[in-house]
């Protein structure tokens, strides 16, 4: 016999996205902790710490893209899985936690990129933004970057292309995040119309007592009946019997 894990794509799915987010919880932690000591965006260890929260967070916005599939396919129907209204809210409840605490995660990840690019952008120049198209021309006499400008505009760069990183990462996270909403109108609307067969369900209940009582009294009164008439007869054969014998006397 198959267990409810077994037969239930929510509960399937709900111990992956749960642990997942567990492991999730003390990468974050440590990643605002090395950021709150980096003395520059791009330190080593805080990228390795980012990059490691990067990928997380993708597998995680996954798993709960597939929390919300299952979600959808129970309510549709949750007839066969026995669940009640309280289970339903329970369920949708969930998926709206975690997704809003993924949102957090990804919301402090891109403030941490808009405040690093400012401070990043603000080189010896004092000018923000990549460096002037001059001085990629060889023909100037300043092509030639120094030091500090070099590693200035290489900082820009990575700068640069991790926010065009987190930027494809922020479509993908909204596209999980736009079905979250969408799963929660779905939800209202079925927790509606299980209100309304909740409902159908005691009339029709109420109808079939009434009808039920009104059987009886009609059984009661067609034995009465039935008894009154054996009486009867037994009566009439009685005469009838008596008279015989006397005729025969």
């Amino acid at each position: 016999m198959s267990s409810s894990t077994d037969t239930d794509p929510f509960l399937q799915v709900q111990a992956d996205v749960l642990s997942a987010l567990t492991a999730t919880r003390p990468l974050f932690s440590s990643y605002v902790r090395i950021r709150s000591l980096a003395t520059s965006p791009t330190n080593p260890e805080l990228q390795q710490a980012r990059s490691e929260l990067e990928t997380t967070l993708q597998d995680l916005s996954a798993d709960l893209k597939d929390l919300v599939e299952s979600v959808r396919v129970v309510e549709h129907d949750p007839y066969p899985y026995g669940l009640e209204l309280d289970e339903v809210g329970r369920r949708r409840q969930l998926v709206e936690d975690v997704g809003r605490e993924i949102e957090e995660m990804r919301a402090e990840l891109v403030r941490t990129v808009t405040a690093s690019a400012v401070k990043g952008t603000t080189g010896v120049r004092g000018q923000s933004g990549l460096p002037d198209p001059s001085h990629f021309d060889y023909g100037h006499d300043d092509h030639l970057l120094d030091d500090g400008e070099r590693d200035d505009y290489y900082a820009q760069f990575e700068q640069q292309r991790q926010q065009e990183l987190m930027t494809e990462q922020d479509q993908q996270i909204d596209g999980v995040f736009q079905t979250v909403g969408t799963l929660r109108r779905q939800a209202d609307d079925m927790g509606r119309e299980l209100e309304e067969q909740t409902e159908m369900l005691k009339d029709v209940d109420s109808l079939a007592d009434r009808v039920g009582g009104k059987l009886q009294g009609g059984v009661r009164r067609v034995g009465k009946i039935i008894r009154r008439n054996e009486g009867m007869y037994g009566m009439s054969l009685g005469d009838s019997a008596l008279g015989a014998i006397l005729t025969l006397v």
